[in-house]
């Protein structure tokens, strides 16, 4: 972790002292959000409702949380059950004119890394457009989606939402508490209040969730490593045996790490880079070299032959397909 980020998530005294210099600037993001979210509630700013149900998928807080293999697991659901879904994401890092229809030949350059993911994941229709509602429109105009599930955008308030899902983590939870600057949180804890599902990925610190019905835990479950070389060849996480590299530019590099050693890989050392890092050849070692799926849409046009990535799967707890799509039939009675 960054030094910001060990001020954010260590229990340390110290720590905790020196988040009190960055206490202006976090009452200055406060009230903005403060005033930005009153004004869309009072109508001030304008909010933009769309004419098919809306699900968000976002957090409260910043970065690494595990949003993206949730969205994954929904859209697949309500493809299963009848839906026409396309996903909406601002796309980080991409540069392109908005708004953009994500298509295998996409560079991770020009649409982000998380929505080139998706596509790969996904059959269904993938736009990229920071300005929500329109990205919306062209979902429903272009490829004539009648449901959208935005990655991200819990604090978009110029998209109107028809169901929320905040996504927790679950070892970290909220850090020191704090919002931005001082700690990771974008709102206030108070926010889980409002959505209509939270989703914990990973342990909950040893904390049992109360018995409420929009409260579920998430576990994030490894398939076959996929060689970046050669996608047709995988090999279950079991026989990879050799000393190898682990290296990831996500949010939270250490889960991808912890996720490795708990499957008995032998890693013989651990690159951690920023979030939507911009992979090059250079950089990357030589010999056998681990990734998430996330940074293997970057590297694959360099890949080695022995470069292999980790596709996710996300397994939810309970009942929490069964109550999503009760909510969804309720929406459209």
């Amino acid at each position: 972790m960054n030094p910001i980020e060990t001020m954010w998530f260590s229990r340390s005294l110290g720590y905790r002292l020196l988040s009190i210099v960055f206490l202006p600037f976090t009452i200055l993001f406060w009230s903005i959000t403060t005033i930005r979210k009153f004004a869309y509630q009072c109508h001030l700013k304008k909010s933009v409702k769309l004419p098919v149900p809306v699900i968000i998928v976002g957090n409260i807080s910043v970065g690494g949380n595990g949003k993206t293999p949730l969205v994954v697991t929904i859209v697949e659901w309500l493809n299963e059950a009848g839906y026409k879904p396309g996903v909406l994401s601002r796309g980080y890092g991409g540069k392109t004119p908005y708004p953009a229809t994500v298509t295998n030949a996409s560079l991770a350059s020009e649409v982000g890394d998380e929505p080139l993911l998706l596509k790969q994941r996904l059959s269904c229709p993938i736009v990229v457009d920071p300005i929500r509602p329109r990205g919306g429109l062209h979902l429903i105009e272009q490829h004539q989606c009648d449901i959208i599930v935005c990655d991200d955008g819990l604090q978009h308030y110029a998209l109107r939402r028809d169901i929320e899902i905040a996504v927790v983590d679950g070892v970290r939870l909220f850090g020191n508490g704090f919002m931005l600057p001082m700690g990771p949180l974008r709102e206030n804890q108070s926010r889980l209040e409002s959505v209509d599902f939270v989703i914990f990925n990973g342990q909950t610190s040893g904390k049992k969730l109360t018995a409420q019905l929009n409260k579920h835990t998430m576990e994030l479950q490894p398939a076959d490593f996929v060689n970046l070389a050669n996608p047709s060849d995988s090999k279950p996480i079991k026989d990879m045996t050799q000393p190898a590299t682990a290296l990831a530019g996500i949010g939270y590099p250490q889960r991808f790490f912890d996720l490795l050693k708990q499957h008995g890989v032998n890693l013989e050392q651990t690159l951690s880079f920023v979030d939507h890092h911009q992979f090059s050849a250079e950089e990357i070692p030589t010999g056998t070299v681990l990734m998430t799926e996330k940074d293997a849409v970057k590297c694959q046009k360099f890949a080695q032959s022995d470069w292999w990535y980790l596709p996710v799967n996300a397994q939810i707890s309970g009942q929490f397909k069964q109550h999503l799509l009760a909510k969804l039939d309720k929406l459209n009675k």
